[in-house]
């Protein structure tokens, strides 16, 4: 019996779980069954073949990218990976730190890779010298292994790391990426996230006497009969203290999440042992207090990815939280992802 085609499979996926069926979805499917071998069936994936070696899916927040690529990755039956870019970069840097004394090449840790036909890295972004310095190497050698890989972002490549620090020497990784890649916007006008979550039970705005009051209500609720805990997380050496850890559902205000030098790997690690958050006191965002907003906004991803939800106080609504100049644009995924986090339909 013939197996279905990608592109029937999708339709079919979309059917059965009433989303509708959107052209410029189907156009990148069309893309995607060229980008896995554009001459063969798609059941005779990855012969070695010159074509592309990147397929780099971005638009707006909500526009259904991850949806898109999840469906494609989970149809594939190779030897692939899945991760989100944080992490994939946070296991590329721990590598190294652990074969300090060995050998800890771009190479070596390519080659760990080889297993993998395919590799996807949702929500691709660069956001520090660190990583825009090494990607360049990092990517061509993954490329020379004859690794594919699938990206998602909300921004364009020749976007990327725009007025970073010493962009100019980021730029022959983008001229990299450009050439080895099959690039497509996705461009929808409806943000899906927040389609019929207009009634956000679980964010509250602003911060007044009320809503504390509304916060600690639901939470006694919640966590009413669960002992409360003390958690230690060691993160690379140092301790990272939940002092409200209820079986799972966990209490921060915002700046003992984000005012410290913390980042990707411990927001990682406090996902893994929650199953419900609740975060106080989330400010307005400016060029000010930036560093902080950077951090909420990796934190975001994290939880959204491990699709944990969400209890919030927040200064304003969602809608008019504001943003530092040069975060705006990433802010907004956050803003959608809060949206969706916080509604009644995501629940523990």
């Amino acid at each position: 019996m013939q197996m279905k085609s990608l592109k029937d499979s999708f339709i079919e996926y979309c059917k059965k779980n009433n989303f509708e069926k959107n052209h410029q979805q189907l156009k990148v499917i069309d893309l995607f069954v060229d980008f896995l071998n554009p001459k063969k069936k798609i059941y005779n994936l990855f012969i070695k073949l010159k074509t592309k070696k990147c397929f780099y899916l971005y638009g707006g927040v909500g526009v259904g990218k991850t949806m898109i690529l999840n469906f494609v990755y989970d149809f594939l039956y190779i030897p692939k990976q899945r991760v989100h870019f944080n992490e994939f970069m946070i296991n590329f840097h721990n590598y190294r730190h652990k074969m300090k004394n060995k050998d800890n090449s771009i190479h070596a840790f390519v080659k760990n890779l080889k297993k993998y036909k395919l590799i996807y890295l949702d929500e691709f972004q660069v956001t520090n010298i660190v990583d825009a310095m090494i990607l360049g190497k990092l990517f061509e050698t993954i490329f020379n292994e004859d690794i594919r890989i699938i990206l998602t972002s909300n921004t364009k490549i020749d976007d990327l790391y725009k007025e970073g620090l010493q962009r100019d020497q980021f730029l022959p990784f983008i001229f990299l990426i450009k050439e080895n890649s099959i690039q497509n916007e996705l461009f929808i006008e409806d943000d899906y996230r927040k389609s019929g979550l207009k009634k956000l039970d679980r964010a509250f705005f602003p911060i007044n006497e009320k809503n504390i009051f509304n916060v600690n209500k639901i939470f006694r609720e919640m966590t009413k009969y669960k002992k409360n805990t003390k958690v230690t997380l060691n993160v690379k050496g140092r301790d990272f203290i939940i002092k409200n850890f209820y079986e799972g559902i966990v209490r921060f205000n915002f700046k003992e999440l984000c005012d410290l030098n913390v980042g990707a790997e411990d927001y990682i690690e406090v996902a893994k042992c929650s199953k419900f958050i609740v975060i106080e006191n989330i400010p307005k965002f400016n060029n000010e207090n930036s560093n902080q907003q950077n951090r909420f906004i990796t934190l975001i991803d994290i939880l959204y990815e491990k699709k944990i939800p969400l209890l919030v106080s927040i200064s304003s609504s969602l809608e008019h939280l504001t943003s530092s100049n040069n975060l705006k644009h990433s802010f907004k995924r956050t803003v959608s992802r809060l949206y969706e986090l916080t509604s009644p339909e995501i629940n523990i």
